[in-house]
């Protein structure tokens, strides 16, 4: 993957983002690797791009015309489509009018940022079948990114991916979150430890979203499925999801199963509501524990605590992808490029801290007094953060779903 200064760089054998190279933005290149875009390498993007826009202004104003909005004309008004997930809601519809604001003093055109929020599969629908024309999309996870491509390719007969190059906005990974009596009196360490349970006959109470309705539970099950093949998601292959071992594997596990639901969010709310007894272990985001811990041990003096799979965890890293589509057109990628680089300046990437999620911007420090055990998490994420799988093998994931869920639920 190329670098600033055009440097290679390799990837690191010990897992987790301290080891990930700075100076990048992601991009898809024989595989899925994932890596952080630095402040500094942000701030030389904006730099060529406001230069590029002032050139652009001087040019207009030496021409003497007034222009209308068209592909090589300075507009004067830009239109953009952000299709994204509900996880990031609350902090989205808060900072994009004040990136409206912002882009209108610092350039001089108006702009309009329409937001689309829905499920993660859903967008990837949405594209697929064109009922939205998104500028940007921006999933839950990266893990998506190779399964709308190979979607793309397959449903439209496209030679090319749509989704090429993409930026995180803000992190939270995936846990197995439980009570703290809980994980104290079982020793729970990863999904395989609920596997354990379930043949030694703890009759114990499990739950996480729907892998067909959300990316929560998708990424749940690939974890499962992961642990039962002794393997990492990104090496995982069809075969491994008929393997019968697997298969009993994890189907012994969901048939714990309580519930499947819509969200994460559910989860959380339910079990710091219902107490200790009404679910033991549910699968969810790092920053649903954190909106749920303390609430949980004021109503029954014990905390809901996440757990992070020692095996390894994957990283919902909202990625923003400013898609690779003929309906996107130049100044809308200028657009939206500015939307990144104002998503990630540092006070947006606090405020991001005070709904849950750690930053992706490399310079904001991470907020000690909300990511600390008193709150149910670790400041430090000390277990693999592990790559995406291939996308025919995220499509073979839903298939084997209808073989190991609980239908009794």
């Amino acid at each position: 993957m190329e670098c600033e200064g055009g440097v290679r760089h390799k990837a690191s054998k010990k897992r987790g983002f301290n080891n990930i190279p700075k100076p990048c933005i992601v991009t898809i290149e024989e595989g899925r690797e994932t890596l952080f875009i630095k402040r500094g390498y942000l701030l030389l993007l904006a730099g060529v791009l406001i230069g590029f826009l002032a050139f652009s202004m001087i040019s207009l104003l030496y021409s003497g015309g007034r222009v209308q909005y068209g592909e090589g004309e300075m507009p004067n008004l830009i239109e953009i489509e952000f299709l994204y997930t509900s996880e990031k809601q609350g902090w989205i519809e808060e900072v994009t009018p004040k990136f409206e604001e912002w882009f209108k003093v610092r350039f001089g055109i108006d702009i309009r940022v329409r937001l689309v929020v829905t499920g993660t599969h859903d967008t990837v629908n949405r594209i697929l079948d064109g009922s939205e024309r998104p500028t940007v999309w921006s999933p839950a996870s990266s893990i998506w990114i190779p399964y709308l491509n190979m979607k793309w390719r397959n449903v439209t007969g496209n030679d090319y991916d749509i989704a090429v190059d993409w930026t995180p906005l803000v992190l939270s990974p995936v846990v197995l979150a439980s009570w703290r009596s809980h994980i104290e009196k079982w020793n729970i360490t990863g999904f395989m430890d609920l596997y354990r349970l379930a043949k030694e006959g703890v009759n114990f109470k499990y739950g996480h979203p729907d892998p067909l309705l959300s990316n929560g539970g998708a990424m749940t099950v690939i974890l499962e499925f992961a642990e039962a093949a002794g393997k990492r998601p990104e090496d995982l292959t069809i075969e491994d999801l008929k393997n019968e071992t697997v298969i009993e594997i994890v189907k012994t596990i969901e048939s714990k199963a309580i519930y499947y639901g819509k969200s994460t969010g559910f989860f959380g709310a339910w079990a710091a509501e219902n107490g200790p007894d009404a679910i033991h272990f549910f699968g969810i985001y790092e920053n649903v524990v954190l909106d749920n811990s303390f609430k949980a041990f004021k109503k029954w003096n014990d905390s809901i605590v996440a757990v992070y799979p020692e095996k390894g965890t994957l990283m919902s890293d909202h990625p923003f992808v400013i898609l690779n589509a003929t309906w996107v057109n130049r100044w809308q990628r200028f657009a939206a490029g500015q939307y990144l680089f104002f998503l990630l300046k540092p006070e947006n990437q606090e405020l991001a801290q005070r709904h849950g999620f750690r930053p992706a911007n490399s310079g904001v420090p991470l907020d000690q007094e909300l990511f600390n055990p008193s709150n149910g998490v670790q400041y430090e994420i000390r277990v693999p953060i592990l790559k995406p799988l291939r996308g025919e093998v995220m499509e073979a994931i839903f298939t084997a779903w209808v073989k190991v869920r609980n239908t009794g639920v």
